[in-house]
């Protein structure tokens, strides 16, 4: 009687006799549910409560630290799938271009925009609610039928974005990161509709300027050597200043102020529990302003105050 009296089961396995307890919860527990610990054995749902309990490693800006940069990789990918897409299908890239205001022509041309429009054409782009195009001409580059400067295009932005990224993602964290990301080619393209709304406008620049924006506030924030920053930051200018003879200076530079106000609020907000709400709404505040300006620019443009 004694001797059944003192048998004992796993409490996850009721049909499995054992002997050894968890030295946290002292529930009985069988070899498979035996977790090594620093001193005998734990349960899984201990081990479980003490991952949660550990404090979790954060970058400078309080994101999650990540060792490997797939956002970066997962931006890459996506780019390059669109432009191979782009190949099966050059119309995506007018059909999904940053396109201000524009005009489709009955002969299925393409026209500056006018208000009002003559009759037959149809407008085209953010002035007729296409709003999706101030994100998606961040993914497209200049097609195949560009040549040799179409492919060099994409590779540039590629290459850029690999450099960039594997740097700056790190440094603020995944979501942080793609937060900045996406800001960067709204802010690009939001200033192409507010200077040059007839431009036709696609590519990362935008996005990867904001990127290299985030990098010299961070590297400055850390105290990283100064030298080679400025370095850095004086090739960043050059290339805006050259973007302006080949491609567009405009969607270079909004990403270039967006990002850079992203990352001086990520990297100076200061830490507390209240830093990660305070970035949030900095972040939600830019992309409330950038869409006041589009709606603004799109009444200015259409002289009713609503897209036609």
């Amino acid at each position: 009687m004694d001797s059944e009296s003192t048998v004992t089961t796993c409490y996850r396995h009721p049909t499995v006799e054992c002997h050894v307890r968890c030295t946290r919860c002292e529930r009985y527990i069988c070899p498979d549910c035996m977790r090594e610990a620093a001193v005998g054995h734990q349960c899984p749902d201990c081990v479980k409560e003490g991952a949660r309990s550990v404090r979790q490693a954060r970058t400078l800006v309080g994101g999650t630290v990540s060792a490997v940069p797939v956002v970066t990789y997962a931006l890459i990918a996506l780019n390059v799938l669109v432009y191979l897409a782009e190949l099966v299908r050059p119309e995506i890239v007018d059909r999904f271009a940053m396109v201000g205001a524009g005009l489709l022509g009955p002969d299925g041309e393409h026209y500056v925009w006018v208000d009002p429009h003559p009759w037959g054409f149809t407008p085209e782009g953010v002035v007729d609610g296409e709003w999706y195009r101030l994100l998606t001409g961040a993914f497209l580059h200049l097609p195949p039928t560009e040549g040799t400067f179409g492919v060099f295009h994409v590779v540039m932005n590629m290459v850029a974005l690999w450099n960039l990224g594997r740097l700056v993602e790190p440094m603020l964290g995944r979501v942080h990161y793609l937060a900045l990301y996406l800001l960067s080619a709204l802010g690009g393209s939001v200033l192409v509709l507010l200077i040059a709304p007839g431009d036709a406008v696609v590519g990362a620049s935008g996005a990867v300027f904001g990127v290299g924006a985030a990098y010299y506030v961070v590297a400055r924030r850390v105290g990283a050597d100064l030298a080679q920053v400025n370095r850095y930051m004086a090739g960043l200018l050059l290339w805006l200043v050259l973007s302006a003879v080949v491609t567009s200076w405009q969607g270079h530079l909004g990403g270039l102020l967006a990002g850079g106000a992203v990352a001086l609020v990520f990297a100076y907000v200061p830490r507390g529990d209240r830093r990660v709400l305070i970035q949030a709404v900095a972040c939600t505040v830019l992309l409330a302003l950038l869409m006041v300006a589009t709606a603004a620019k799109v009444a200015g443009l259409t002289s009713g105050g609503a897209p036609l």
